[in-house]
This record gives structure tokens, C-alpha cells and sequence, in this order.
């Protein structure tokens, strides 16, 4: 894969940035022919909310981290998108948060596995990372992100799914788990079936996350649980789409669309 050439100067330099490390992810083995186009899919949501963390993905950040600092057995789920774009973000978020990591995949093969440790361990040498084996299976889901391992997702009673599957979401939650998903699309299956839902791009969520984090874990349980239970997942999702809304009939009135500033 080439160096990145790309002057900071260009006016979409970390869109073109986040595309180039998406193209060396899949030079490297990481991803799946299907993760161009899901990272595709999730920057034409991020054009819409205007590129850039809203209030309701703020409020979602809160609960989520204060119901992750709750919890007994919490576990961040590392996909190919996820481990091409913020490797080292996720590392820092899952320490910051006491937090076990596992290798969950769709298009699971023991190449991409290793290929994904590999680039997690650039990091962190001596993260623990699950999933490398793993032995149990999500009930109702015969493909290879069924596959779980026992000291993570299946003992989990709180799981972060980033740039999810909507059909895992739905049996994790089945399972009696607590899901909080990361995703830009707010229609989706995963946005809508998770518990708590940050539309916002990963690369801006998780550095935010790992903030929040090291702000709050001095909270006591009692704060931390009205955080969790002043939450309302559809009011938020419902709070991103009017923003969207809002957010397109005021470029269509100032005739954003002749002058390309999107």
C-alpha cells in the first residue's frame, strides 16, 4: 500500500485519510471485501449530521460509558472496520473502562483473526484479547459471528457492538445483554435494537468515549444509575433524525447544494 500523500490543506483530508487507512486495512488482511461499503455507507450518514459529534450522540456517549462503568463483565466487540480505524483508540477506551476485548466476526477466517491481533498488539503487546478461540455460540445465529468466547461476549452483561450486524444485536439483547452500538445510520436494525445507540463516526465516538470515562469513573453507583435511567434511546434517535431534517432544509434555503460546501 502507498504512503499517504494527501496535503492536510485538502478540504476532505480526513475523509481521504480515514479511506486510505480502510484501503490498507484490506491490503493487510483485516477486512472483508464488504467493509469498504459498509465504511462507505456510514460517511454518507456523517454528511448529514454535518461531520461532526451532535448533542444526541453526546447524550448516548454519557449513558453508555456510565452503564459500562456499572457494569459486572463489560466487552468491547472488535471487527475488521473497527480494528482499520481506531486500533489504538479502542485499546485505550477498553482500559479506560475496565474493559475485556473480542475479536467478533461475519466473514471469520483464522487469517483475518491473526491479522486483526496483529494490528490490536502494534498498541499493546500484551493486550488480553478474546475470541481467538472461541467455544460458545450465540442462540439462533448459525453464521461465524455466532461464534463467542466463553470469558467475553457470553459472560458479558454489557456489550459494545461498533459497526454492527443488526441480527447479532437482536439475539445479544435476546440473551438478556445490554447492547450499546456505534453507528451512523440511525434506520438501522442495530440502531434500533440496541439499548443505547451512538450515531456518531467511531473515530470521533471513541476518544470521546475514553474522556468520559476518566471524567466519570469517580462517579458514585448512584449517579451513574440516574445517568442510565434519564436515558431514552428512541427520544435520541428520534432527536438525530430531526436534526438531520433540520439540518437539510436549512442547506436546501441557503442553496448549499449549487455551491458543493456539503
Amino acid at each position: 500500500m502507498g504512503e499517504f500523500r494527501v496535503p492536510k490543506s485538502h478540504p476532505r483530508y480526513w475523509s481521504l485519510y480515514y479511506r486510505h487507512k480502510i484501503e490498507e486495512a484490506m491490503e493487510k488482511g483485516i477486512l472483508a471485501k464488504a467493509g469498504p461499503i459498509a465504511h462507505g455507507r456510514g460517511e454518507a450518514f456523517d454528511y448529514l449530521i454535518g461531520e461532526k459529534t451532535i448533542e444526541p450522540a453526546e447524550r448516548a456517549m454519557r449513558a453508555a460509558v456510565a452503564k459500562l462503568l456499572l457494569a459486572k463483565h463489560p466487552v468491547l466487540s472488535v471487527n475488521g472496520n473497527v480494528a482499520a480505524l481506531v486500533p489504538k483508540e479502542t485499546i485505550e477506551l477498553a482500559k479506560a473502562l475496565n474493559s475485556k476485548l473480542e475479536i467478533n466476526l461475519f466473514y471469520r477466517t483464522e487469517e483475518r483473526v491473526r491479522a486483526i491481533e496483529e494490528e490490536l498488539r502494534k498498541y499493546d503487546p500484551d493486550i488480553e484479547l478474546l475470541g481467538i478461540n472461541p467455544t460458545r455460540r450465540i442462540p439462533g445465529l448459525e453464521h461465524e459471528r455466532g461464534k463467542v468466547d466463553e470469558e467475553g461476549i457470553w459472560k458479558a452483561d454489557v456489550v459494545v457492538v461498533p459497526l454492527e450486524d443488526g441480527d447479532r444485536t437482536e439475539a445479544l439483547v435476546a440473551m438478556g445483554k445490554f447492547v450499546i452500538t456505534i453507528d451512523l445510520n440511525p434506520l438501522s436494525r442495530s440502531a434500533r435494537m440496541a439499548d443505547i445507540t451512538v450515531v456518531d463516526n467511531i473515530i470521533r465516538a471513541y476518544p470521546r468515549m475514553t474522556e468520559l470515562a476518566r471524567e466519570m469513573k469517580d462517579h458514585s453507583r448512584e449517579e451513574l444509575l440516574k445517568i442510565v435511567e434519564g436515558y431514552d434511546n428512541g427520544k435520541t434517535l428520534g432527536d438525530v433524525l430531526t436534526h438531520m431534517k433540520n439540518r437539510l432544509e436549512e442547506l436546501a434555503k441557503e442553496g448549499i447544494w449549487r455551491r458543493a460546501e456539503l
